[in-house]
């Protein structure tokens, strides 16, 4: 038997997975965040939640927005949800887990990250969601792994960020280890498990058959460790934070101007080069010839560069790099950012309609989209985060229709 997929969308669908339908389990982060990349591709994503005041980032907060009905969202929530419905099912009642199961026999991908095992224990086991439909591919996303000695720790963002090594490598030097700036762990996580489910929906194509897609907050960190992962597995070497400045490559990093601060990527010999002509320093000085040298000194390398640099102005320094080809830039507060034109012209900001905030601009969707003739096919119509079990009444039209497996 070939389970197949859904009808190939029409031409002007709203997006390259329009018609693909998620059934969302989880909540918090890593999962919100995997369902959401599919939602912003096109595919409709129901996002169930426990009726009891559903997932707990409508929680978390300050900051809340309260809108003059009484109510208060939380612009956590807002992050994670876009493009996706909201219903509600009990899954510890009987009636919950019929309800669930039906939307499962309709549906192409289930995302889950409870901790390991309960999924079983509320009676959909793999070989459950199998014989409720072939075809099903199943996300499930856990803290430190589906298996192992520690498979049954809780997975948080922080917590997986210190076990994982990253804040190790973070922070302004050894002694001063830091954790991201944002749940990067949990970010991770969600965007391998999506990459994983993109595969296996590919794999589908050809097999007919669903999968288990496992993902980790500890796997995704490990997984970019990059050049600190092999600095240590075949240097033998133990990386440590260095602040703002790079390990491995100088001049590369943050420094002081006049009134405010640039960074700079000297990222080859033939930059460095340029650099000096601009600035009249001697490329060949004892310790700066090559990028070795300027590693093995570089507190030397960066004296030198900041004495240079603050007698420059911010503004002035950067038209000057930008002059002589060096790549550059400032730092930018998230306001900036945010009201920056390059952000908006690169769709990262988009209006949604609320149900109980009215118009709000979200960050939007990282990708775009574009035909060979140059002609950009990015989606632009999108679904703010939805209320708690705003879309229940459509709920029995979708349980009606789901007494069959897809064939």
């Amino acid at each position: 038997m070939t389970i197949s997929t859904h009808p190939a969308p029409p031409p002007d669908s709203s997006g390259p997975l329009a018609g693909l339908v998620v059934v969302d389990l989880t909540r918090a982060l890593a999962g919100p965040h995997a369902a959401m990349m599919l939602g912003d591709l096109g595919a409709e994503v129901i996002k169930v939640e426990n009726p009891d005041g559903g997932d707990d980032t409508r929680g978390w907060g300050p900051p809340f927005v309260e809108p003059d009905d009484g109510t208060r969202e939380s612009t956590y929530f807002l992050c994670a949800n876009r493009n996706k419905k909201s219903v509600t099912l009990d899954l510890k009642t009987a009636d919950g887990k019929t309800a669930l199961a039906r939307l499962l026999t309709r549906a192409d991908v289930l995302m889950e990250n409870f901790r390991p095992g309960v999924l079983d224990r509320l009676g959909f086991s793999a070989s459950r969601l199998e014989e409720l439909n072939p075809g099903l591919v199943t996300l499930s996303i856990s803290g430190f792994g589906h298996d192992g000695p520690e498979a049954g720790r809780a997975g948080y963002d922080q917590i997986a960020q210190g076990e994982a090594g990253l804040m190790s490598v973070t922070g302004s030097g050894p002694h001063d280890m830091q954790r991201v700036g944002v749940p990067i762990a949990d970010l991770l996580a969600g965007m391998y498990g999506a990459f994983g489910v993109l595969a296996a929906l590919h794999e589908r194509q050809r097999t007919g058959r669903g999968q288990v897609v496992r993902a980790s907050l500890l796997a995704a960190v490990v997984g970019v460790h990059a050049f600190q992962g092999t600095k240590w597995t075949v240097a033998g070497q133990v990386g440590e934070a260095t602040g703002n400045h790079h390990p491995s490559i100088s001049p590369y990093g943050l420094f002081d101007t006049a009134d405010g601060a640039v960074q700079i990527a000297v990222g080859s010999e033939g930059l460095w080069q340029r650099f000096c002509t601009g600035f009249g320093l001697d490329a060949t000085a004892p310790g700066m010839a090559t990028n070795p040298d300027r590693v093995t000194n570089q507190k030397q390398v960066r004296d030198l560069v900041q004495s240079v640099f603050t007698l420059y102005g911010t503004e002035e320094l950067l038209s000057r790099l930008d002059e002589i080809g060096v790549p550059a830039g400032r730092i930018r507060s998230l306001r900036e950012v945010y009201e920056w034109e390059q952000t908006r012209s690169q769709g990262l900001l988009i209006q949604v309609e609320h149900d109980t905030l009215g118009p709000i601009e979200l960050p939007g969707p990282p990708l775009r989209f574009f035909d060979a003739g140059g002609t950009e096919r990015t989606r632009t119509a999108h679904s703010a985060p939805p209320v708690l079990g705003a879309h229940n009444h459509l709920l029995a039209h979708r349980l009606a229709e789901a007494g069959t497996v897809r064939r």
